[in-house]
């Protein structure tokens, strides 16, 4: 490499302005997929959302409009449109053309402000082909446009007049399809189910999301705030007490809302927000409520004798089983961590958090006795399933090689002892399975057979989980161990695929182990190692020329892509038990030619639901579901 190459000055590239989200748009929204697109509206309804909090704004709609642009309006104070002094612009066009102007930062803006960065407009402007603002303040209706990668096209104006008392902003953008190249259409149910929960955080305000495309309209307005929020997520539960405990207080302007429910589930459900942004690695303000918790639980229990003295004192885990729980918390400075930055890190929070909870929940248990007689007693026959699965646990740790056999088959593994080149198929059936240990990859691939449907995790404690044969299998093979001992540097397999057949019985095989792994090992779906295989439906055979194909669409697409003389042969392709090894290998495991469909998280709330849905007491819910969506696995990925 020549050292003396040319490289000065001139080869420093400097971005001004808004150029350097276009260049770099993943930095300012995470990616250019259907999230990122989606991340724009948020951007935009986080700031009428502010408005709000600071008590200024009762309602916010939002409008798909039939050529594909967002409209958000909302009824707050209205962007200032006086000139601004540091810019020499009008206070909007300084709001959109300016990253990081805006009221998040310091000042008379506000003391506590959704989203994270208050880079939203600037960075809605930049990433859209136009936009236009219209605000309505002091009796007039002000105008600007803007185009081109956030270019003011059309400088503020005044374009009409409006009564003294009608104020607010409206906001209409188009995405750019040159930076959103996968899709620049809005779907929505996403926009709806993040709605819903921005409603729930903000009792009383009323958001009206509204779809010109086909007419569909959703209000949402709660106000009971974050108790609907919990009777919402407990809808297809059973809870164990009527009463949904809700408690609010507020130290050093940080503010803190709790509401929970336990029922009569295994699964702790808590979901933590930090100014309306959901925080899945939790933080500080999560930490010092479930200290809280446990503590006041144990402090009751044992000054009502229900816990003896030499009783072991009741787990974080005991006293969590079959909560649900909404914490919400408004805080004016959050410092965020973590790999995602959602993980809140002011220490003072924990302390503030754990004090409003206690003396609020204690009082609770105090006013009602029988509901606390009825979690305590769920929390100690939690404790005595949790004595049981360290027992079983134990069996489920690796000791020595990986030979682990039992009545139903045994564990296969690849010779390569490198994880990120590793696979683990996971296949129902003796002779898919025995097709696939003879067409697999032996270095790479190792195949794990299971008989028929496993055990219905939603429906069992940990203890009964582990006793298990076929599910203590899996956790040795994983590697990773499970629940509060879940290491992921320890996984074996970097792709764990789910290989059943396309029909409703491999659908609810495929549904059994999603929720095993969702449950208890959420980290993997978390970071991408969940796969499902997708064996084709048809082959086409021109010529010495074999094409699989997915589905009916794929094989109408291909066939219009021959030359109309061709002749071919369409085969339906049988399960995978009554493939031969080459067949299998050929269409379904081998990295040339498969086809795998990654199970990702994009909502968690969504996911809960979806599995509670599916996998609950309630029978009809997921038999219609299954019989609906056997043939389409993306349907199952959540």
């Amino acid at each position: 490499m020549n050292k003396n190459e040319h490289y000065d000055a001139s080869d420093i590239q400097v971005l001004e302005g808004l150029e350097a989200v276009r260049k770099r748009p993943g930095m300012y929204i995470g990616s250019t997929s259907e999230r990122g697109l989606h991340h724009l509206v948020w951007e935009i309804v986080d700031n009428a959302i502010d408005e709000a909090l600071a008590g200024y704004c009762d309602d916010i709609e939002i409008i798909i409009n039939k050529d594909g642009s967002i409209t958000v309006k909302d009824d707050g104070r209205g962007i200032p449109v006086e000139i601004h002094p540091k810019t020499g612009l009008s206070t909007v066009e300084t709001v959109y053309t300016v990253l990081h102007a805006g009221g998040k930062f310091g000042g008379g803006g506000y003391k506590v402000s959704g989203g994270l960065h208050g880079v939203g407009a600037s960075v809605v402007n930049a990433l859209s082909k136009w936009v236009e603002v219209t605000v309505y303040k002091e009796g007039k209706i002000y105008y600007i446009k803007f185009a081109n990668g956030g270019h003011t096209i059309e400088p503020l104006k005044v374009i009409g007049e409006c009564s003294e008392d009608r104020t607010g902003t409206t906001v209409t953008f188009m995405p750019d399809d040159e930076i959103f190249k996968e899709t620049t259409t809005f779907n929505y149910e996403t926009l709806k189910t993040r709605v819903r929960e921005l409603a729930f955080l903000n009792k009383g305000l009323r958001i009206i999301l509204f779809d010109d495309r086909t007419g569909q309209k959703d209000t949402f307005i709660y106000e009971g705030g974050i108790k609907e929020f919990v009777a919402y997520v407990n809808k297809n539960r059973t809870p164990i007490h009527d009463d949904i405990v809700y408690i609010e207080g507020m130290e050093n302007d940080i503010s803190i809302e709790v509401a929970l429910q336990y029922n009569d589930g295994y699964n702790a459900t808590v979901y933590s927000f930090v100014n309306n942004i959901i925080t899945p690695e939790g933080g500080t303000h999560e930490d010092g409520v479930k200290i809280a918790l446990t503590r006041i639980i144990n402090n009751y229990a044992k000054n009502n004798k229900i816990l003896k003295d030499n009783d072991e004192p009741l787990s974080g885990e005991d006293v969590r089983e079959g909560v649900t729980m909404i914490i919400s918390a408004k805080v004016p400075e959050p410092q965020f961590e973590g790999q995602t930055k959602t993980k809140l890190g002011n220490s003072e929070v924990r302390k503030i958090a754990a004090s409003i909870f206690a003396k609020n929940f204690e009082r609770f248990l105090m006013e009602h006795p029988n509901d606390a007689r009825v979690i305590i007693e769920k929390s100690m026959t939690a404790a005595r399933a949790r004595v049981a699965a360290r027992r079983a646990r134990e069996l489920t740790r690796r000791k020595g090689g990986l030979e682990i056999t039992n009545y139903w088959g045994k564990l296969t593994d690849c010779s390569s002892k490198d994880a990120t080149i590793s696979e683990m198929f996971i296949v129902e059936g003796d002779s898919a399975a025995g097709s696939a240990k003879m067409g697999r990859n032996p270095i790479t691939q190792a195949i794990l057979p299971i008989r028929g449907k496993i055990l219905n995790v939603e429906k069992a404690r940990l203890d009964r989980i582990l006793a298990n044969e076929e599910i203590r299998t899996m956790i040795t093979a994983l590697g990773t161990g499970i629940g509060d001992e879940f290491d992921l540097s320890k996984l074996r397999y970097y792709k764990i695929i789910i290989m059943t057949d396309a029909d409703v019985d491999g659908a609810h095989i495929r549904t059994l182990l999603l929720t095993l792994f969702y449950r208890y090992f959420k980290p993997l779906v978390e970071n991408g190692h969940i796969y499902a295989a997708q064996p084709p439906l048809f082959s086409i055979k021109h010529g010495k020329t074999i094409k699989y194909v997915l589905d009916e669409a794929e094989r109408d697409n291909y066939l219009a892509t021959l030359p109309s003389n061709t002749k071919y042969e369409i085969g339906r392709m049988k399960g995978l038990g009554e493939m031969d090894p080459e067949e299998l290998r050929e269409t379904t495991m081998g990295i040339e030619n498969r086809i795998l469909k990654q199970v990702t998280l994009d909502d968690a709330i969504l996911a809960d639901e979806t599995f509670q849905l599916l996998m609950g007491e309630e029978v009809e819910p997921r038999r219609k579901f299954i019989e609906d969506n056997a043939l389409f696995v993306e349907n199952l990925d959540i």
